[in-house]
């Protein structure tokens, strides 16, 4: 597995390394919520072990920021805390389980394994009319055709797919692919006219649509009333 830890305590950060690095697990750190937050952001993990209390910036707000801007890796919280609220909150901002200190390495480790092993099983292909993607070999195709896309162009359509036939404002978007620092000029309109074309130009029927001055939606509007 290739893991984040967001954890302030350096004891209970090392003890986690000497267990799962032997193993064969790939681990990046964190010491505080808004260095998590932006290895989160800019690196590719199969799970974050998040502690709840952290300087800088939560557990819960970092977990609620991620899920925000539709990352959907998924999170073990771990606190010192055990009281029901504070559990419900973790969930309730997207946390997928739950450990509380102190805990063994070797069930966090079993809980990962658990939490990946269900993710696969769960994954969806997602599929609008002909248009289909999975979410695993990230692998897109229109009817026979199997489309070329870039990473950027595959968070887009992947994002538009979940949410389809619903509209996606482009702030979410722009949120998507740069997190708090969207540029200036408006590059997202760029990214989605490639996108278009990939996915609409060589085919009859147009499936993503501009919402103007509020964003975009994937849906096959044909015989609609």
């Amino acid at each position: 597995m290739n893991l984040l830890i967001v954890e302030d305590n350096r004891d209970i950060a090392e003890n986690i390394a000497d267990y799962l690095e032997p193993k064969g697990h790939q681990l990046d750190f964190a010491i505080d919520g808004q260095q998590g937050l932006e290895l989160a952001r800019s690196a590719e993990f199969d799970a974050i072990v998040l502690d709840l209390m952290l300087p800088r910036m939560s557990g819960i707000e970092l977990c609620k920021q991620l899920r925000a801007g539709h990352n959907h890796t998924p999170v073990i919280m771990l606190t010192a805390r055990d009281q029901l609220d504070d559990k419900l909150l973790g969930f309730e901002v997207g946390a997928d389980d739950y450990l509380v200190k102190p805990f063994s390495v070797k069930e966090l480790e079993a809980r990962l394994l658990a939490l990946l092993k269900r993710q696969h099983t769960e994954a969806p292909t997602l599929q609008v009319a002909d248009l289909s993607f999975d979410t695993q070999t990230l692998e897109a195709r229109r009817g026979d055709h199997t489309l070329e896309l870039n990473p950027i162009q595959r968070k887009l359509l992947h994002t538009l797919m979940e949410h389809s036939p619903n509209v996606v404002k482009r702030a979410q978007l722009e949120t998507l692919i740069w997190g708090d620092h969207p540029p200036d000029k408006d590059i997202l309109r760029t990214h989605i006219y490639s996108l278009r074309n990939a996915i609409d130009k060589a085919f009859d029927t147009p499936l993503l649509h501009t919402v103007h001055g509020v964003g975009y939606r994937l849906a096959d509007t044909t015989n609609k009333s």
